[in-house]
Formats: C-alpha cells, structure tokens, sequence
C-alpha cells in the first residue's frame, strides 16, 4: 500500500517542521512517499531542504521515498494529501505589504489589512490553477491549506474550484489551546476551547479543563497581563473594560482591529529603529538555511520556533494523521460553516471545531455569534468575500471596495492611492488585474 504526499512550497524554512510530523507519526500515518514542489525562484531552497529532508528520514530510519522536483504535475501523480505553503513574490512581496501601507499612514501586517488584501490578490489564482490540477490529477486527494491568508484561500478554493476536498489549517488555535493550558498549568490536551468566528477573527468562547469550565480564569489571566502572542506579534496587553465587555478570548491578531492606533505607532517606531518584520524575517531565513546547510544537521533546528508561523505543520500533521486514520477526533481548521454558525452563510468558510473523518470534517455547532462582536463578524465576513471576488476578477473596482470595507482602511480618498501603489509594486504577480484593466 502507498500512502503519497505532496508538499506544494516545499523549498519553505517550514518544511523540516512537517517532515519531522511525519517522521514521529510513520506508525500511524504510513507515508511511503515525499515530494516537495517549488517553482525556479525557489530551486536553491528546495535543494537545501531535499538535502536536510533525507538525512532526517536517513536519521529516523524510514522507509520514505523522497524527491524533490519543479514539475508540480508530476509531482501530483497518485498523491494523497497535498499540502500548500507557498509565498507568491517571495519575502520581497511581503516587505512591500508591510512599507508600502505604514508609508501611507495605515498597518502593514501580511495578514490583515491592505498586505493581507494583497497577499490573497497574489496567492488565489495561483492556487485555484493547482486545485484545478489536483482535481484532474489526483481527484481523491486532500488539500491541506496553510497558505495565508488561510481563511480567504479557502473559500476562495471551496466556492470557485472544482475540487472540493480542501480543508485550511492555522496555528493561532493550537496557540491559544497550548498558551492557555499554560497559563491553566494544565496538560494541553486536557484543554479544550470552543471557538468562534474565522481564521485570525477567531474568539474563544467558552474554555474546558478535563470538561470543567475555565472561562473566567483565563480572562483574569489576561486582565493581569499573561501573553501568548507568537513570535511575530508583540503583546500590548488588554484591558480590563475589554475583556469584561465581550466575555470572550481574543486571538492575537486582534490586536489589529481593538488597538489599531497603539499597534500601528509600535510599528512605525519598530520601522524606524530595526525595519520592519519582513526584514526581521529575511534574516530569520538566511541564518536558518545557513543551519539547513549543515551536512551534519539530521533534525529541525530548535531556532525554527522563531519564525511566526511555526507549528503550523503540526496541525497539519495531526490533521492529516486524522483524516487517514478516521479518528473522529476535535480539531480546529477552516472549512465550510454548513449551519455551525447559524448567522452566517452554509458556505462560508469558518474557523472552527470539528470532528475529523476521513471523509474531511464535519463542523460543530457553535450556536448564534455573540451578540459583542456579530457586527464586526458580519462586516469581516463580507469584506473576505469582496477580496475573494476581486481576486478572480480582477477588476479594480472590486479591489477598490475591498479596501474601503476592510476595518484597518476604511478611507475612501487614501484608499485609492494605496492600491494603486501596492498594485504598481506587485504588478508582475497580478495578471488579472492589469489584463482586465487593458495595460
């Protein structure tokens, strides 16, 4: 029996993470095959963790099959799961998500905000062309997304391909589940918190210890100034009004939307005095490929935890490990609300537990939106949706909305001159809109 898995970015600093989940879960989730994917801008990469892949595998003693390859339909041939972490434009792209905004006076966060608006205008149709691969190559294949933004690639995916077994992964959730276990002095698998809203929108509604309600210890905990922030977000705290409003727990990233005028003041400082995080994360990746390079290095690297995004791999390890093995499981990922939310449209993509078959995940239902935040939900909800149409489109109109919608702009005369220089920058990696625009 074959077990066949293709990781789509596979020249990413990420990847060691996701070779070494599969490594430590073989006895459960025999995969017999690795290919990792990249395209020509990415080969060095690529070789350098094909490299490092191998000796992992060598070190675990695995019968894995590895490669690595730019000829992503080969690469498909008879896949399983396929999993996608690619950055369109690289971490040059990024940097221009970032300046370009706090140049005009708004956030840069290649997340949220206008580089995040980019990021989905840049990633959607690159990874609507693989869905329509998988689908004609290998239609019985998973998608596991953690390409951000998560949330967005995946509606966009699930309404407008054919191929509808995609399912989005973040690291947010797991997180806040294993800060708040801290926090809690609790084992993480002891701690459940059921969650609500969308990827990097979510709130925790309710958190369980051993099925014992702890809700309002974590909210003292963060009155009192506890963080658990990820590495590429500083924590300012929140207050106490805040916290006692809305009875919920925020996510990290909605310090962007709840502190907007404290958060965009630390950046410009930190611009100032150390660049911005794109620059801080480019040299993150030169010292971790010097690392790869090492013949001797057979494991991950302990500085990999540095990088934002780690652990994102251990979900979708976990995921994938789930989906295989039908254990009807609770995890946290992004796929199709389908009534969890009864607020929001069946096909609106979520963040949210559910029970993982291997027939995908079947969502859990969270009831109503909580009357605090059923406002700002239903106008997030609405602007992804607007990204995701302009991002097909490509017309300027649509971008221009999505702009104007997005609560961290929200400005209709400095609005337009930000788009048009962010969509002037990154002209190369958007073909629909200036094809559509007849330049």
């Amino acid at each position: 029996m074959t077990l066949k898995l293709v990781i789509v970015g596979g020249g990413s600093s990420y990847t060691p993470e996701i070779i070494e989940g599969i490594i430590r879960r073989h006895d459960s989730f025999p995969v017999t095959e690795i290919v990792l994917v990249d395209v020509e801008m990415g080969k060095e990469k690529l070789e350098i963790i094909g490299k490092l892949a191998l000796r992992m595998i060598e070190k675990a003693n695995q019968s894995i099959k590895l490669s690595w390859t730019l000829d992503r339909e080969k690469a498909l041939e008879n896949a399983d799961f396929v999993s996608t972490q690619i950055r369109v434009g690289g971490l040059d792209s990024r940097a221009k998500d970032e300046q370009i905004p706090l140049s005009h006076g708004f956030i840069g966060q290649e997340t949220n905000g206008a580089g995040g608006i980019f990021k989905a205008f840049r990633t959607i149709p690159v990874l609507m062309e693989l869905a329509e691969d998988v689908h004609r190559i290998c239609p019985d294949a998973w998608i596991i997304n953690f390409t951000n933004p998560a949330g967005i690639v995946t509606e966009a995916l699930l309404k407008h391909s054919a191929h509808k077994k995609v399912i989005g992964v973040c690291n947010i959730p797991y997180n806040m589940r294993h800060s708040t276990a801290e926090m809690l002095d609790a084992a993480p698998e002891d701690v459940k918190i059921e969650f609500v809203g969308m990827n990097h929108f979510v709130f925790g509604k309710k958190v369980y210890v051993k099925g014992i309600d702890r809700t309002a210890d974590v909210l003292q905990k963060l009155v009192d100034g506890l963080d658990y922030s990820p590495a590429n977000i500083v924590n300012l705290g929140w207050t106490k009004e805040f916290i006692d409003s809305l009875k919920l727990l925020p996510n990290p990233y909605h310090q962007y939307y709840f502190q907007t005028k404290d958060v965009l003041e630390k950046d410009l400082k930190a611009y100032e005095e150390h660049g911005i995080r794109a620059e801080v994360v480019q040299g993150l990746e030169e010292s971790l490929f010097a690392i790869y390079k090492n013949p001797e290095l057979r494991e991950k690297p302990k500085e990999l935890e540095k990088r934002g995004g780690a652990f994102y791999s251990e979900v979708a390890c976990s995921l994938m490990d789930s989906i295989y093995n039908n254990r009807e499981d609770i995890q946290t990922v992004n796929t199709l609300n389908n009534g969890a939310i009864p607020d929001l449209p069946d096909d609106a993509v979520i963040e949210v537990n559910c029970v993982i078959t291997k027939h995908g995940p079947r969502p859990l239902t969270v009831g109503p939106l909580p009357h605090t935040v059923k406002g700002i939900i239903y106008q997030m909800k609405a602007f992804e949706e607007l990204v995701i149409r302009a991002s097909i489109t490509g017309d300027y109109n649509d971008a221009y909305a999505a702009f104007v919608m997005n609560p961290l702009i929200a400005d209709e005369k400095r609005s337009k001159a930000m788009l048009d220089e962010l969509l002037e920058a990154h002209k190369t990696y958007l073909p629909q809109f200036f094809n559509s625009r007849g330049n």
